[in-house]
């Protein structure tokens, strides 16, 4: 392509329309997921597909490894759990029929799927109000999150309403940072 003064004047156009299609288009395909951990540690704990859904969302299923997790038996429940030193950091299963799509700024659900416990190696039993909320955000690399406090005994009994997530911001709080020994959680 010859450059003039012509095709110029169109350059910051086209590179607002790649830049759009780019960020929208981002979310398609299978993503790492992984755990950010304050001893610098990146622990692949699964993957998360993407594909086009209606209305510019995007379905959405997990798949964990299984070798990233060992099992814990808490509180008459099994948990699938990674860590050791400072905290173990146990998936908790959003326990109702959810909802499976994403907006390019909506991903409640896949925040509800994405549910966690810490406990501490010499804690007995399950404590579900140690529950951690990862609050995704999107990047240029794809999503990242921040963990937040919540009860997960909220979820205790169903929700009133199954076609709505459960955790709104107002029943989240964020953590001091460097306070959980899982820092961050990423899709990319």
């Amino acid at each position: 392509m010859q450059i003039n003064a012509k095709t110029c004047r169109w350059l910051p156009l086209a590179a607002v329309v790649l830049a759009c299609n780019s960020h929208a288009q981002g979310l398609q395909g299978t993503r790492v997921l992984a755990l950010h951990t304050s001893d610098a540690q990146v622990l692949n704990i699964g993957t998360v597909s993407f594909t086009p859904a209606e209305a510019g969302r995007y379905s959405f299923s997990i798949q964990l490894r299984r070798e990233a997790f060992t099992d814990h038996f808490l509180s008459m429940r099994e948990f699938r759990c990674v860590g050791g030193g400072p905290e173990l950091m146990c998936h908790v299963p959003y326990p109702y029929l959810r909802g499976n799509t994403v907006g390019e700024a909506d991903f409640a659900w896949l925040e509800h799927a994405l549910l966690f416990m810490f406990k501490r190696p010499t804690d007995f039993g399950a404590k579900l109000w140690n529950g951690v909320y990862f609050k995704l955000q999107r990047t240029p690399a794809g999503l990242r999150g921040l963990p937040q406090a919540v009860d997960l005994n909220h979820i205790s009994t169903p929700p009133a309403d199954t076609g709505v997530p459960p955790f709104k911001p107002a029943l989240r709080d964020d953590y001091a940072p460097g306070s959980r020994w899982v820092q961050a959680i990423s899709i990319e």
